[in-house]
This record gives structure tokens, sequence and C-alpha cells, in this order.
């Protein structure tokens, strides 16, 4: 089975640093496809042996959709070569239960059926007790309905506002698929400092004149970002077992199927619990 991952990015590269060293280590770096938005020699130097493309940044304008015109025809690309293809935001890490699979490639042999799996998401969060290393001393976590959201494809199928977009024939057939161990892990919260570098862009990308560019939670980064902490120290600790039952429950039954797009994603269901990961994270 050949597997791809790829991503786009623009300047975060702490975030990118761990998503190319995760990715690398299972996949191979020759099977690793980042595109840079705008020309940024960082990025090679981060990514070294990985498929390093640009995408002009001459304009912001109705970037978003661009951006996923972009990749969806990326994606279809790939899968002329490749089995399967996992796409990411930089600061994504695409993560199983060691203690249920040996690697990806038998997450999505058990999916050989279906054109899209989706992974329950998570927030992995640094609440600034001391240390940087991910899995093994940032380990405070959230499981998120925002972030449970299509990870891979072994067909074309756009990918859009965290699901996939369908044919109207196809929307209450179209088969969703969230296997049990199977995580997004996002990291805009695990790193204090570079949260801050990265929100610094954010809002000096979203604040200047144009149309069609990101909104208030890139307006407002940094009042967003308050808002996560408070949010997430006020809900309830439970140990992972409990609260990764509770969300795999929650979010892997009855997907939203949206007629006004022909949109299939996670239901918006928030959780008010957090929890700590297991320690078999840091072998991954």
């Amino acid at each position: 089975m050949r597997i791809a991952a790829m991503t786009m990015v623009y300047k975060d590269y702490w975030a990118l640093e761990r998503w190319y060293e995760h990715h690398a280590r299972h996949l191979g770096v020759e099977n690793l496809f980042v595109v840079s938005h705008g020309e940024d020699p960082r990025i090679r130097d981060i990514c070294v042996g990985a498929h390093v493309s640009v995408y002009p940044r001459d304009s912001l304008e109705g970037f978003d959709r661009k951006r996923g015109r972009f990749l969806d025809d990326l994606q279809a690309r790939l899968l002329d070569e490749y089995d399967w293809v996992i796409r990411l935001d930089a600061d994504e890490l695409l993560c199983w239960d060691s203690e249920r699979y040996a690697g990806l490639e038998e997450v999505f042999q058990e999916k050989a059926d279906v054109p899209v799996v989706t992974a329950l998401g998570m927030d992995l969060v640094d609440l600034g007790q001391g240390g940087q290393a991910i899995f093994s001393e940032i380990r405070d976590a959230a499981f998120s309905g925002h972030y449970s959201k299509p990870v891979a494809a072994a067909r074309a199928v756009p990918f859009a506002l965290h699901g996939v977009k369908v044919a109207s024939e196809d929307l209450e057939t179209f088969p969703f698929r969230l296997p049990r161990g199977l995580y997004l892990v996002h990291l805009k919260y695990a790193n204090r400092g570079a949260l801050d570098e990265a929100n610094a862009v954010r809002m000096a990308v979203a604040n200047r004149e144009g149309k069609g560019l990101p909104g208030t939670a890139w307006q407002e980064a940094d009042v967003e970002t308050m808002r996560f902490f408070l949010d997430f120290e006020q809900k309830r600790k439970v140990p992972w077992e409990k609260a990764e039952a509770h969300a795999y429950s929650t979010y892997s039954s009855k997907p939203s199927r949206k007629e006004k797009r022909n949109i299939v994603k996670v239901r918006a269901v928030k959780l008010r619990q957090r929890t700590v990961l297991p320690a078999w994270f840091a072998t991954l």
C-alpha cells in the first residue's frame, strides 16, 4: 500500500517541524508533499527530502476557496500514484492507537471499501507547566468536533468546511467512517511561544484590506486564544478511557448531512471534558 501526506503552510515553522518529523518517520520523506504559500527557503530547510512546491502569494482575496480547489486538485493527482492520500493542515498530526494498530497501513486496510476516512480530533494544550516535547511533556488535551474531520482519501472527493462535498444524489448515502483509534491531533495550542508568533502573522494577514480574507478567528487571534484557554481550564478533567469513549460515541454516529452545500461532516457538538494523553502516544 502506498500512502502519501500533503499540507499547505505559511510560516508556521514550529508546527511544520512536528508535522514533517512525525509523518516522515512513518511514511518516508519521499512521500511527503508540502505546499509553501509563497516562496520561503526555510520551508525547504525544514522539509529535507520532501516534495516542496510554491503556491503564489500575490493575492489573498478569496483565499480559502482558491486554496481548497488547489488542494483538491493536488490530492486527486497524487491519487493517480498512491492508494491513500493524507491531507492535513501543518499544525495537525495523524496518530493512531498503537495498542490497536501496527501503523497507518493497517488502519487504511480495514477501510479499503470507503473513499474517505475521518479521524477523531483533539486539541493538544500547553498549560504553561514547562517542557516542550509533545506527547511526553505536553499531554493535556480535549476532544473536538471541529477537528474531527476528513483526514485521508482513497478517491478524489473534495474536502470542504471540515467535511466532504458530495453530489446531491449521494448526500444521504455517502459512507461516513470514523475508525476507532484514529486521531487528528491539533497543535495550535501546544506551544505558547509558537502560538504568539503565529497569532501575530494571522492578525497581520486578516486585518489588511481586501475581500475574502480570514474572519474574526484570525482578525482577533489573541482574543480568541485567551477565550480558548479560559474555556479549556473550565472543562472537567476525566481519564483518557472515559473521555475517548464519550467523544467517539458522540462523533462517530449520525453525521451531519447538510443539504445547502451537500456537505457530510461530524456534528458540531461541544464537549465539556478534558483529559491527559496515555503514555503510548510518546512512542509514535
